[in-house]
């Protein structure tokens, strides 16, 4: 397949996926596999998020985020590395990177609630933590997760098509996976001269999971590190979502599917004092999925560049890297 150098993230909708249309399906699969095979990035249009769901998000995020620090810190469990709750200011930093970035963020996982009993994974996944002080923020969370949950079902169908795999292959892989929504706030900083100067609201990195689904951040900032060594802006119109491939897909496909480094820069020094908030959705498989180079993807051309791993031990890993978790 040809180089292809995009300037911008290329415009795809889920309606003619799931249409039924067998032309559209084809064309959204051809425009998804060219996209992610080249840039990494799309973005999405009819992904399930009304605009009022959207906006009660973000209304009881930025609720949260007011909130005095001691009050948040209530929230927050180191024991459960991250995963659930609140996580400090500073306290993740990228894998290679010393500083942390100038963020803090929410874990909201896997609803309990829904995984019947007999499933062993159940018992792998720790409690959801809401704030007391946000009352609607548990509902619409985990509203804006199941919605998120059934668009990424979707996009990983078209994937599998794309690889040449069965429609479903990831169904059962991903089915209660152990995804999780990050509402992110990229705080204020009143003096700029008060961080370390090589610190970012988040340092260049690729994701861990599967795919990301990124609903539009309230300020600019994100940039993609696009194959020619360009870093390009990426900006989502209000009604469509970023989806981007992740590191766990990137090893599956042993490299065919691109995930791609990006960062959020920090704003001009004027604009320092200002918040940004974003909320990604990472959508992670189970634990247990084997993400063993598929054969079909590896080639003379492309010899097998990872070892065999789970997605459980692949986390784990990546989550010591980030200082979220200790080896």
């Amino acid at each position: 397949m040809s180089e292809i150098l995009f300037d911008e993230v290329p415009s795809l909708d889920l309606a003619d996926f799931t249409s039924g249309d067998a032309e559209r399906r084809a064309q959204f699969v051809k425009q998804l596999g060219d996209a992610y095979q080249n840039i990494g990035f799309i973005a999405l249009r009819n992904h399930g998020l009304s605009d009022d769901l959207t906006a009660k998000l973000y209304a009881a995020t930025q609720k949260f985020f007011a909130l005095p620090d001691e009050v948040k810190q209530k929230y927050e469990n180191p024991a459960l590395a991250g995963q659930r709750g609140y996580v400090g200011k500073g306290k993740e930093k990228a894998k290679g990177f010393n500083t942390g970035d100038l963020k803090e963020f929410y874990h909201v996982g896997q609803d309990k609630n829904v995984i019947p009993d007999n499933d062993p994974i159940k018992q792998e996944y720790p409690d959801n933590i809401f704030p007391k002080e946000v009352a609607e923020f548990e509902e619409v969370t985990l509203e804006a997760y199941k919605r998120l949950e059934a668009a990424g079902k979707e996009v990983l169908r078209a994937i599998a098509i794309h690889l040449g795999l069965d429609e479903n292959y990831f169904d059962d892989k991903v089915k209660y996976g152990n995804s999780i929504l990050r509402p992110i706030h990229y705080f204020p900083i009143e003096n700029p001269d008060s961080v370390p100067a090589d610190a970012v609201r988040a340092a260049e990195h690729g994701d861990i999971n599967l795919i990301t689904l990124l609903m539009g951040a309230s300020a600019d900032g994100l940039q993609v590190l696009r194959r020619d060594g360009q870093w390009i802006p990426i900006t989502a119109l209000p009604e469509q979502v970023v989806v981007n491939v992740g590191d766990m897909m990137a090893r599956l496909t042993n490299n065919k599917l691109k995930s791609t480094i990006h960062r959020v820069v920090n704003p001009p020094r004027e604009l320092m004092h200002t918040s940004r908030f974003s909320i990604p959705f990472f959508m992670h498989p189970r634990s247990e999925m084997d993400l063993t180079c598929l054969e079909s993807c590896i080639d003379d051309k492309n010899p097998k560049a990872y070892p065999d791993a789970t997605a459980g031990e692949y986390l784990n890993e990546r989550l010591v890297e980030l200082g979220l978790k200790k080896a």
